[in-house]
């Protein structure tokens, strides 16, 4: 059965707003009642230090750590630069083996001025083939993002899954990613089913020309945001079917990146509507 988690980027606006940190999300979180949390690094001013803590304030609320999410970017031309991002994703994993989570979200790369596709392509393969190794190595599954230009598709994805050839390389299909690149993510969750193990639940509506933030285009100019799940362009309830009809039983973890007001508007509504879609 699927189980639903929060990730603190949901609340993104509030935390640079200087209304929320680490502790005080995971004490949010546990008020909104979800079973797990979505802890990333950019969150933390020292994990190494802070973890304990946070372990504990996440034990004592009754929730797990769904997930421990990293943004590391392997699309590096400097060989010490890709070299340190092999070892925060190892760092990565030795993270989330501490918050007594198996799962790691990853990136890929992102674009780069003067670097082609095959070039990122084979940086990003030999970083997650290595990463995947020590992931393995330490009972951690990476879970991959529908995200950028190398992997923003799921052809994208699935080449880069199946060439790393590793059981601890999977996917983490983020529901709204796929608009901006121009693809049904109905379709782009077909192609993906096997390798799924971790859900971003997210939605995407069409921008006006002075929206505040998280403002995109897709392929053909449109502009695009995030929303409130529920109120934008994609299919959650196709989406919610076909991860049921597939055995999906893992986490949705609800990343709200709408402009609304996060912790008295965009997530607790978000996650009204997640909720109605699990029925």
């Amino acid at each position: 059965m699927m189980k639903l988690s929060l990730s603190m980027y949901s609340c993104v606006l509030a935390v640079r707003a200087g209304r929320l940190d680490l502790m005080g999300f995971v004490d949010y979180a546990a008020a909104q009642e979800v079973a797990g949390v979505e802890l990333l690094d950019i969150f933390w001013t020292d994990a190494e230090r802070e973890i304990p803590q946070v372990k504990q304030r996440i034990a004592d609320a009754g929730l797990e750590v769904a997930v421990f999410s990293i943004s590391n970017n392997f699309v590096q031309p400097d060989a010490r630069a890709r070299a340190g991002e092999l070892a925060d994703l190892k760092r990565g994993v030795d993270f989330a083996v501490e918050l007594g989570t198996d799962l790691l979200r990853v990136f890929s790369g992102d674009a780069r001025e003067g670097v082609t596709q095959d070039q990122g392509n084979a940086w990003i393969l030999e970083g997650l083939s290595a990463g995947a190794a020590y992931a393995e190595s330490r009972g951690v599954t990476l879970a991959l993002e529908n995200h950028g230009r190398f992997a923003g598709r799921s052809d994208q994805v699935r080449d880069i899954t199946e060439q790393v050839g590793s059981p601890a390389l999977r996917v983490n299909f983020d529901t709204g990613n796929f608009l901006p690149v121009g693809q049904d993510p109905v379709a782009a969750a077909r192609e993906l089913a096997e390798w799924i193990v971790l859900v971003h639940l997210k939605d995407i509506r069409r921008a006006g020309d002075n929206e505040p933030s998280h403002v995109f285009l897709d392929p053909a100019g449109q502009l695009l945001t995030g929303s409130v799940i529920g109120d934008g362009l994609v299919d959650l309830p196709a989406l919610m079917t076909m991860l049921r009809e597939t055995g999906y039983a893992g986490w949705l973890s609800l990343e709200f990146e709408g402009a609304e007001e996060p912790l008295s508007i965009g997530v607790p509504r978000s996650l009204a509507a997640a909720r109605a879609l699990l029925g």
